[in-house]
């Protein structure tokens, strides 16, 4: 069974950057992109305005992000003549900036030198200043009149902006410039095994298998000291500079900025998130008593006891964010042991890569999707390179918008491996299937619908699955009384994120507003932690400390909750493509492979892409405009009834 979830890999040792050469050329950068900016903006006016609009508006947005000009559009009041201007030719512009920055962060995240890092920080500085200019120029129609779709366009104009610099002289360069430091401390960021340095992908991999918890806690400890106390000033003065931006765009604060983007206010989508906790919390709960007492078991209550929080670095991930590398301690007596490992499987076929990445391929194709373009072979990076450094944290994008596709992995013939290509691969076939909307549009409903698209597949990598593809042979299909701990080895996965993201979101909606003080950083994310996951760090904490910068998607400044709400949606798609394939059994026995219904329907809603609210592409899917937790509980229903069994008896909670 491939029932994985992907995790954060990084690549060691980025060299450290010439900042006093970095700043003379950003600087300069500045001067030559202006020109070339203003020249195309003046281009791309839209035929339809009249000469008077177009003259006023080319001396407005495309003006300097810096100027004021862009905030003013143009020396006329506000109207639709004007916002439907602005939407013209920032979809342009932005267009254009942002092909130019995905292939730097292409070349960087594939060759990591000095050059490519200064690169890499210029491209991402000019299309950072080019969204500002556009988010401003939208948030000058706030209180104009509009049509409906026009102001949604003109609100993901301000809303797409994840850190918006401030429109002061220094802002994007200062912005730009801290981003770009944090990036750096995690990617060339070492720990600790038995005294010995060791890098980011290596201790990752070393926390999924060492079962010792002396070097497990000297591992977690001296990442979380050595990759993530340093960052604790620059993050700070980087949520001060990215806040002044976010008012400037009308916002409150960047946690609001975030928020702000699921077609909803941004309180009612706090309180969905809450809903849906609420609903599957009891499940958890089951799930993380069990879990503690088999580690209580294995460990000795000394190391960890049977009641109370979690041992956080017994858990088998640096951030115990998810759980299935544990299940070789958890797996239930007589159901743990399905007759196969995937990995086995793939080695005695002499898979290579390229051969798991044809696979998943196939899988879109037996959907009735068409094969994957040419360049697409010849252009993504499947294995680590020997001769130099790259990121490996994958990726799946089209550089172009339209058939560039590429996935960026550092794949090896593994279970987890195989299951995450199929993952990335369905984030390429989404991409490719809206590429014809609008710019504006071209994401996904929301922006937890490319990870559920992807991890729908995972679940649907079953053993039926294996058994139609040649892989598994009939006669090796588990049994039913297997499925309990196939559920669980899920769960460990799929569930256990759930508190850690909303954890971690929560942490940083405080730290923007304001609520959590950089004196406080420490306490309140060891308080979330506790209130959320019912782990506990494995020794005290110091006040300076700052364990949240140790996460990968902190350092990046890169939202979480958007794969909370894909946890969910994996479920409500996957539910639907099963009764859509005429599936009968149990829903986590399910594969929907080779169903052109599916396909179908999948395609529809896919091109949708953010076109219409995300209730409308999620109801043109599974029928249903509402998000509910509902098809995961279905899902792990036998394994919820039998955790509730084994845990008689037990105090369950942390609190």
């Amino acid at each position: 069974m491939v029932w994985a979830e992907c995790v954060d890999e990084n690549a060691p040792n980025i060299r450290t950057r010439k900042k006093s050469s970095l700043i003379f050329l950003c600087a300069a950068s500045i001067f030559s992109l202006g020109c070339p900016l203003d020249a195309q903006a003046g281009e791309r006016e839209s035929s339809t305005a009249d000469a008077t609009h177009n003259d006023a508006l080319s001396n407005g947005p495309a003006e300097s992000a810096n100027s004021e000009a862009p905030a003013r559009v143009g020396e006329t009041s506000p109207s639709l003549l004007t916002a439907t201007q602005v939407l013209d030719q920032s979809q342009a512009e932005l267009a254009d900036v942002g092909v130019r920055a995905e292939r730097a962060r292409w070349v960087n995240n594939t060759y990591i030198t000095d050059d490519t890092d200064i690169i890499v920080e210029l491209a991402n500085m000019e299309e950072m200043q080019a969204q500002l200019k556009w988010a401003k120029a939208a948030a000058r129609f706030d209180e104009v009149e509009l049509p409906e779709e026009t102001r949604r366009m003109l609100g993901f104009l301000k809303s797409d902006v994840t850190l918006p610099p401030p429109s002061r002289e220094d802002g994007a360069l200062r912005l730009s410039g801290l981003a770009s430091t944090l990036s750096s401390l995690y990617a060339r960021g070492q720990g600790r095994l038995d005294g010995k340095p060791i890098g980011g992908t290596e201790i990752e991999a070393a926390m999924t298998s060492v079962r010792d918890p002396e070097k497990l806690q000297e591992m977690w400890t001296s990442w979380h000291d050595l990759v993530g106390r340093p960052m604790k000033e620059d993050y700070a003065e980087l949520v001060k500079v990215a806040n002044d931006g976010a008012h400037e765009l009308g916002f409150a604060d960047v946690g609001e900025l975030w928020r702000s983007g699921y077609d909803m206010p941004p309180e009612e989508f706090r309180e969905m998130l809450d809903r849906l906790w609420e609903e599957t919390k009891p499940l958890y709960v089951q799930m993380h008593c069990y879990v503690r007492s088999e580690l209580a078991e294995r460990y000795g209550r000394e190391v960890q006891k049977d009641e109370g929080a979690i041992r956080s670095d017994l858990l088998a991930n640096m951030w115990a964010q998810e759980w299935g590398n544990l299940y070789d301690i958890v797996k239930p007596e007589g159901a743990g042991y399905i007759g196969y490992k995937v990995a086995d499987l793939l080695k005695e076929k002499n898979f290579e890569p390229i051969g798991m990445a044809k696979t998943a391929e196939a899988f879109f194709g037996s959907l009735g999707f068409e094969q994957l373009p040419e360049t697409f072979w010849r252009r993504s990076m499947f294995t680590k390179p020997r001769d130099r450094e790259v990121l490996c944290h994958g990726l799946g994008l089209v550089i172009d918008e339209v058939a560039d596709a590429r996935i960026k992995m550092c794949m090896r013939v593994s279970d987890d491996s195989f299951s995450f290509v199929h993952h990335e691969i369905g984030h390429l076939y989404y991409y490719m299937a809206y590429s014809g909307q609008p710019k504006l549009y071209r994401r996904g409903a929301n922006d937890g619908f490319h990870e559920a698209i992807g991890d729908m597949v995972q679940l649907s990598i079953t053993p039926d699955y294996l058994t139609k593809i040649g892989l598994l042979e009939p006669s090796r299909m588990p049994a039913d009384d297997k499925d309990v701990g196939l559920l669980l080895r899920q769960a460990l996965d799929k569930v256990s994120l759930l508190p850690f993201a909303l954890a971690t979101d929560r942490w940083r909606w405080g730290v923007f507003d304001g609520s959590i003080v950089p004196a406080d950083y420490q306490k309140n994310w060891d308080d979330l932690r506790l209130r959320y996951q019912g782990i506990k760090p494995p020794v005290a904490r110091p006040a300076d400390a700052f364990d949240p910068g140790a996460k990968y998607h902190v350092a990046t400044v890169g939202p979480y909750s958007n794969y909370f709400v894909a946890r969910i949606l994996q479920f409500q798609f996957y539910k639907a493509a099963c009764d859509l394939s005429g599936w009968k059994g149990p829903l986590h026995r399910c594969s929907f492979y080779g169903s052109k219904e599916v396909g179908v329907r999948l395609k529809q809603m896919l091109a949708m892409g953010r076109s219409k609210p995300w209730p409308e592409a999620l109801k043109a899917f599974t029928g249903s405009r509402e998000m509910s937790a509902a098809p995961m509980l279905e899902y792990f229903a036998p394994l919820q009834k039998w955790l509730i069994e084994k845990n008689k008896g037990k105090d369950c909670g942390w609190y």
